[in-house]
């Protein structure tokens, strides 16, 4: 049920800014883009457990809501996501240790789940340090840029743990052992740049240009063929754990969807009357 408050235009803009203020996801959705900021700039960004179910909340919107045609996520402040919030975690404390085998469990696996498995494009805009499982949730993205500033840290071993959040993975499958290894086990920083001529990420961009460059694109994907991109998306991910006659057939079964929709059939038609084509994501 909705409350009906009565305010001043400028009380009203108070008000909204003080509950934007304290969500720890920010979301908005237009023109086909669901936009979703990380909004802990004071922790930059790392998460407790009102940021997780925020943040899956999300993403499952994204996967039931027709409305929803692309994703994008970025952080607030100065930061993407520095990880785990270890506050939450001070031995000094004392108590029973923590099972963060659970914490993955509950938390971070079933919101990487969701993004690997969204069939709609997921952009990422890495506006500053990305630490940890902060790092890895971003290389769970499709399209991942970053600002030049931006560094990637595998900070896990510099706390006795290992890369969580599907960084292990992810890492070795991107680059390959070596530089798996030497990320995950020196915990050094790696720059935008460095990160982008890897092909860790997709590219690296001046810094005030990061959000600008980044809402385009997802308005262009938010407005492209969302079934044929959700289609290429499940293809590209199967590529690496099946055969090749395996992935044939897989082509032949996604073509044949794509090829029934009307975002095919508007496409062909505006090929063929040599205009732009104005898909409805159907």
């Amino acid at each position: 049920m909705q409350q009906l408050v009565l305010w001043t235009s400028e009380e009203s803009d108070v008000r909204e800014e003080k509950v934007t203020e304290n969500q720890p996801v920010i979301s908005s959705l237009e023109n086909g883009v669901l936009r979703l900021t990380l909004n802990r700039p004071d922790k930059l960004n790392s998460f407790n457990e009102d940021m997780h179910r925020a943040l899956r909340t999300e993403v499952e919107r994204a996967h039931a809501d027709d409305d929803v045609r692309a994703v994008l996520l970025t952080g607030a402040g100065r930061g993407f996501c520095a990880g785990q919030d270890l506050g939450d975690r001070d031995p000094r404390k004392g108590g029973d240790k923590p099972d963060l085998g659970h914490t993955l469990e509950t938390f971070y696996n079933p919101t990487l789940r969701l993004i690997r498995s969204l069939e709609k494009p997921v952009i990422c805009a890495v506006n500053g340090v990305a630490a940890g499982a902060g790092a890895n949730i971003a290389f769970a993205c499709d399209i991942v840029l970053a600002a030049r500033s931006a560094k990637f840290i595998q900070a896990f071993s510099k706390i006795g743990l290992i890369p969580d959040a599907g960084g292990s993975w992810s890492l070795t499958r991107i680059l390959g052992e070596p530089r798996a290894k030497a990320l995950a086990l020196l915990a050094e920083p790696l720059m935008a740049e460095q990160a982008a001529d890897w092909g860790l990420i997709w590219k690296a961009v001046d810094d005030d240009a990061l959000m600008r460059e980044a809402d385009a694109m997802a308005e262009k994907l938010a407005a492209g063929p969302t079934i044929g991109l959700g289609l290429t998306k499940r293809l590209i991910q199967a590529a690496g754990t099946q055969d090749l006659d395996a992935h044939l057939d897989m082509e032949r079964d996604c073509q044949q969807t794509a090829g029934r929709t009307d975002d095919y059939a508007e496409g062909v038609t505006a090929f063929l009357e040599k205009r732009p084509a104005v898909f409805k994501g159907q």
